[in-house]
């Protein structure tokens, strides 16, 4: 490790020489908001208007630095479809400057301008893979039964694929669905779906800003091997109390916002909830099925307090169950599956000088599920979940406008419950006494963001992760018995980053970059997209962890004054320790689903090509990807490298709106994608009058292709007000090949 010691001292004395350097130079920073609602603006631009060209972005937080030499300079503050705002500032010191900005509905040059700034992204940005969506787009989508879905729109950018047919599962660039990092508000979210998958647990009423990381994930991330959806929530108008909300066929919604101290304090409450088969109780009623239900239900909470321009305290929640309830009374058989997510985030911002920004945050999430059946006397139960306690602390140092430096620590303590099943018939009990697994993962990392000159950019980063299987257990390998919190498998992971920028010309650059990460946890699944009946493991003596590197290349390119930006990457992923079941595997409660895992590897490899228009009446996107994704286990088929059953070679998404008049607006989108892969059966035989089936080779079979066409109407009765009355009028056409 004395490699690790020689990069600290060379970092320091980087670090050093710049602070030297820029002893005369002075910083502008402050945070940037809506006027009207006083929530933060992520990813807007501070840019100078004469002479050379500096600028900078808004974090996560709307806050921003601009550390220049001394003297007076003309600021532009920019974001999408916001007026441009332009102030004059003598730099003689180093300023605190807030800005309030306000949207620019009326103004259609300065709405072209913003969005000229912002496109300027695709070209000069370091990040590869890496798309926002803000929530105010994703609702003019398209959406089944009026249900605005933030997992179904990034299921149309190149890349990402859809588990299934009206599913909010997905998969990322070859990748499994355990292999993408969702977070909200920072809390880690473990089964994203209602409804068995067909819906998100995101409501878009309670959300403000959408980023998907497919390619070069930065190393403030880690833990998974695909990509991260990061999801933050509204913080709650400050200026004045709304109450907004939708009733759909399926679900209603309401969302009341408002300030508890003017400019200081803020809250936003959010609930949906469903009532399809609510209303037909009436109809069940002495009828075969009398009782049966299904709804589920959401609730996003969200507080925050401004102490003062350097500390600011956010708390946010999130809380929802879907309820299944079958009976039939008639013959004493029944069911009940409650399960759902709970979630909190306690987090502090700190402002210890222009130059350094500190955001902490302690985090608990909760997920579980559970089904209890009956049938006359007989009783069954079963029940999974996972719990974690999560602590961080990340630190963000704004050394010039040309490097950012950016630290943290990562520690979380996990509680895995696996399927634990019992069952009771009056005479015997079954109970399989599986006991939960506990776990240590923690990590640091750095992260260094430099341009150099007016060409090159480069993002670099070193992730070191630790995750450690701890007691109350008993080994399964020599019996040893670990008391509470006592070592029984560590393992470490080094995870170096790197994205390299070339601009050739204003409108065009050349990027690429090389991710290394580790995955702790895994997802045990029979199915092709995430159930709530799927349960979750750690790396443990038995188990170790996975292992991705992804390579990736990519041409950006702009057109028309930024008005349309292109691209085209390449990737490949190399992975290690993938888990399947055994080709012998039969799904049998008493045995710990850790014994019927095998070990193997995995490739994924593809270009993706992604043409957007993100401006005038007219606007929307084109992607296409053309892929291949494989595993080999030694233990199945001999080695053979067979396709993953979530590979689908071609995948084609195109989205258009269309706005008419002021008050109306056109939305399609069409899908057209290879069919899903499956094991046929072959034939079947007889053992003791049993019948038994004989499958063919692993995946070697697919199902015809599918398309796809969905339309929408969307109508405003008053614009300048932003209330709808009427969201969406939506129409679905579905047609399979």
């Amino acid at each position: 490790m004395r490699w690790i010691g020689r990069l600290s001292i060379l970092v320091f004395f980087v670090i050093f020489s710049l602070a030297v350097n820029g002893q005369n130079n002075y910083t502008l920073s402050g945070y940037i908001k809506d006027k009207a609602t006083g929530e933060t603006l992520i990813g807007a631009i501070v840019t100078t208007m004469d002479g050379e060209k500096y600028a900078a972005t808004t974090n996560t937080y709307g806050f921003y630095s601009l550390t220049l030499p001394e003297g007076t300079y003309h600021f532009g503050f920019s974001y999408l479809g916001y007026d441009h705002q332009y102030f004059e500032i003598k730099l003689v010191k180093n300023t605190q400057f807030n800005v309030e900005m306000t949207e620019g509905m009326m103004m259609q040059e300065v709405v072209i301008s913003s969005n000229k700034e912002d496109g300027r992204n695709n070209v000069e940005g370091t990040q590869m893979g890496t798309v926002t969506l803000p929530v105010e787009n994703i609702k003019k989508l398209p959406a089944i039964f009026g249900e605005v879905d933030v997992l179904k729109s990034i299921q149309l950018l190149p890349g990402v694929l859809s588990s299934g047919e009206g599913s909010s599962g997905f998969y990322v660039r070859g990748g499994g669905p355990d292999q993408n990092l969702v977070l909200l508000d920072e809390a880690l979210v473990y089964n994203s779906g209602h409804m068995l998958g067909f819906f998100s647990v995101f409501n878009a009423d309670a959300l403000k800003n959408t980023t998907l990381i497919k390619g070069g994930m930065p190393a403030n991330f880690g833990g998974r091997l695909s990509s991260v959806l990061d999801i933050q929530m509204k913080e709650g108008n400050d200026q004045k109390y709304t109450v907004e909300g939708g009733i759909g066929l399926i679900s209603s919604r309401l969302t009341v916002q408002g300030p508890i101290v003017r400019d200081k304090s803020s809250f936003i409450l959010s609930g949906r909830r469903t009532y399809v088969l609510d209303l037909i109780q009436p109809a069940l009623k002495g009828s075969n099925f009398e009782g049966t239900n299904y709804y589920f239900y959401d609730l996003n909470a969200k507080w925050n307090y401004t102490f003062s321009d350097k500390n600011r305290l956010y708390f946010s929640g999130y809380f929802g169950n879907d309820i299944l309830k079958f009976r039939q009374p008639n013959r004493d058989l029944g069911f009940d599956l409650p399960y759902g997510n709970k979630t909190a985030t306690l987090r502090w911002n700190h402002l210890f000088n222009h130059k350094m920004f500190m955001n902490v945050s302690a985090v608990y999430n909760d997920y579980k599920f559970t089904f209890e059946g009956y049938q006359e006397k007989l009783r069954f139960k079963l029940f999974s979940g996972v719990k974690d306690w999560n602590f961080k602390a990340d630190f963000e140092n704004y050394f010039s406008t040309n490097h950012t430096f950016r630290y943290g620590v990562n520690y979380t303590y996990h509680t895995l419950t696996p399927n634990t099943a019992s069952a009771n018939n009056g005479e015997v009990e079954f109970n399989t006494a599986f006991k939960p697994k506990y776990a240590n993962e923690a990590a640091v990392y750095i992260l260094d963001d430099m341009k150099f000159g007016s060409r090159w950019a480069l993002n670099t980063g070193l992730r070191l992760s630790m995750f450690q299987q701890v007691g109350p257990y008993t080994s399964k390998l020599d019996s040893t018995v670990y008391g509470t919190l006592s070592p029984v498998k560590t393992y470490t992971g080094i995870e170096p980053r790197m994205s390299l920028n070339y601009i050739v010309n204003r409108n065009l650059s050349l990027k690429a970059g090389i991710t290394v990460t580790n995955q702790y946890l895994h997802l045990v699944s029979n199915s092709s997209s995430t159930l709530p009946a799927d349960i979750w493991v750690p790396s443990s003596e038995k188990i170790r962890p996975q292992r991705g590197i992804q390579y990736a290349l990519g041409i950006f390119r702009n057109f028309g004054q930024d008005e349309y930006e292109a691209s085209v990457e390449v990737y490949y992923k190399d992975l290690k320790n993938q888990l399947d079941y055994a080709d012998n595997y039969v799904d049998n409660l008493s045995q710990e689903v850790e014994d019927a895992f095998v070990s193997g590897v995995g490739r994924a490899y593809g270009v993706e090509f992604f043409l957007k228009k993100s401006r005038g009446k007219l606007n929307g996107w084109v992607g296409y990807t053309l892929s291949k994704s494989e595993r080999s286990f030694a233990a199945i088929e001999k080695g053979r490298w067979y396709p993953a059953v979530y590979d689908r070679p071609h995948d084609i998404s195109v989205v258009v709106n269309y706005k008419i008049t002021p008050k109306w607006d056109l939305g399609a989108v069409f899908i057209y994608g290879s069919g899903k892969l499956f094991t046929p059966v072959r034939g079947f035989f007889f053992i003791d009058q049993n019948i038994n089936l004989f499958y063919g080779p692993r995946n070697s079979a697919r199902l015809d292709d599918y398309h796809r066409l969905d339309l929408s109407a969307t109508y405003t009765p008053n614009p300048e007000s932003k209330r709808k009355i009427f969201r969406q009028l939506d129409f679905l056409c579905v047609q399979c090949i």
